[in-house]
């Protein structure tokens, strides 16, 4: 596989429930607009909903990625040699992450709805962030490709020279 494949690649997309309360919004937007005709109401309709939509649209359009050699969570990009190794956490774990176990200085890509997570440490002594905690559908997937990525870098380096 060249290196600049993606290995990985989830998009964290809000759950149905979620357009439904949007369209819900919507209807309240024509019915606060009622008494005042017909049209308003249904531009009302159409404005809030548009709106709901919009916004439920943007919170589920996070991604997740492993291309090139790095880790592409949302809008940050981080090299995997600056990784240590992934710790895929189930539903229990990813809660204890989330809530008292979590440290203020680490990078968070969250999402409430997603119940399983990965936490992977910076390794890079220059950055303060002491890890990464990734909400996923697929922890142990995206651990694997950032194993192999890792792995395909070790295979990469010279041996036998010293620096």
């Amino acid at each position: 596989m060249e290196p600049s494949a993606v290995r990985y690649d989830e998009r964290l997309t809000a759950p149905r429930s979620w357009w439904g309360i949007a369209a819900l919004i919507g209807v309240a937007g024509g019915l606060i607009l009622l008494p005042l005709g017909p049209l308003p109401m249904l531009g009302g309709v159409l404005a809030a909903g548009a709106l709901a939509a919009a916004g439920v649209s943007a919170y589920g359009s996070a991604r997740i990625r492993v291309v090139a050699d790095s880790l592409v969570a949302g809008d940050a990009r981080i090299p995997v040699a600056a990784l240590g190794e992934a710790e895929p956490l189930d539903g229990e774990e990813a809660v204890a992450w989330r809530g008292y176990k979590a440290d203020p200085r680490a990078f968070l890509l969250l999402r409430s709805y997603v119940p399983t997570a990965l936490r992977v440490p910076v390794t890079d002594p220059e950055d303060p962030t002491p890890y990464v905690y990734l909400s996923t559908r697929s922890p142990k997937r995206l651990a694997a490709a950032l194993t192999a990525v890792r792995a395909g870098q070790d295979t990469d380096r010279p041996t036998g020279t010293q620096g």
